[in-house]
């Protein structure tokens, strides 16, 4: 048995389906010498979890040639082309975010539509241009006529700057999802730092903004108060970076009232609602056997 009562041989996140939203993977120009270790801990991590998909980018070259959150059209397609490779490898257990950079527009909506060509399923916006700029609509315009949802980075009440970022918040966000009501718009990480309950004022009324639950925010109360923000069916679970975080969202889950119907709306069918359909076939078995 481990600490949490679970078998060993379980998954610890529970039998039922579970999709991450917000993973993450490296690749050999990061600059990183461990890159391949690290992603095979995220695999080994997210199978003891019990992460039937992870939908994935790759942020450039994570800041080794240009910098993290304005990455160079080089370095963007660099990442891109990784992360279709490890989509190629890893069958239905990845699914991959092509990330742009808005700042170089034609760049950008070239790749995307030469993502979309290689099998990826989604759009990933950096902190490379605050989310209410106009640079934004003609991504969010391709990401509207391909089907994509966009998954935006978001620091939780921006009061400032900050530095080697340009960052948004939930009312930036808000904006641009108003603009675009047909993107399904993924808010990153609402326990990724700052003022989580500004984060749910600014959107409760904008439908199309859904909540990621990643980020290494653990806060007693975050999860129910998002729930009475936006409900069941506009939370996704994710894991970020820290997968120990989003299991213990998971076992929170578990214990705040929720009933089955509402519990699988975030584990895997909300995001099932979102992305193209065919995207998560496994998903579905899995939950056919399940039922």
């Amino acid at each position: 048995m481990t600490l949490s009562g679970v078998p060993d041989a379980a998954p610890l996140g529970g039998p039922a389906p579970l999709i991450d939203v917000h993973a993450h993977f490296l690749h050999a120009d990061c600059g990183r010498a461990g890159w391949a270790a690290v992603n095979e801990a995220r695999f080994r991590a997210g199978e003891r979890i019990g992460i039937g998909c992870h939908v994935a980018s790759i942020l450039g070259t994570w800041g080794h040639r240009s910098p993290t959150y304005f990455p160079s059209p080089h370095d963007v397609s660099l990442g891109n082309d990784a992360m279709i490779a490890l989509q190629e490898r890893e069958g239905h257990r990845v699914r991959g975010y092509v990330v742009v950079n808005p700042n170089h527009t034609g760049h950008a909506l070239a790749e995307i539509d030469r993502g979309v060509s290689r099998g990826l399923v989604g759009v990933k916006l950096l902190a490379s241009r605050r989310a209410d700029d106009p640079l934004l609509d003609p991504v969010l315009d391709l990401a509207a006529e391909h089907g994509l949802p966009m998954l935006h980075h978001v620091w939780q009440h921006r009061t400032r700057s900050w530095p080697n970022q340009d960052i948004s918040d939930g009312t930036d966000l808000g904006r641009l999802a108003g603009r675009h009501p047909d993107v399904p718009c993924i808010l990153a990480h609402i326990g990724g730092g700052g003022d989580y309950a500004h984060t749910f004022a600014a959107v409760a009324d904008i439908p199309n903004v859904y909540l990621d639950l990643s980020g290494s925010g653990v806060d007693r109360g975050m999860l129910d108060d998002a729930l009475a923000a936006v409900g069941p069916q506009r939370l996704l679970w994710g894991a970020d970076v820290t997968l120990e975080t989003g299991l213990a969202k998971l076992w929170a889950l578990d214990v705040i009232g929720l009933d089955d119907e509402e519990l699988a709306a975030i584990r895997w069918r909300n995001a099932m609602g979102i992305f193209p359909p065919g995207t998560f076939p496994m998903i579905v078995q899995a939950a056919g056997s399940a039922g």
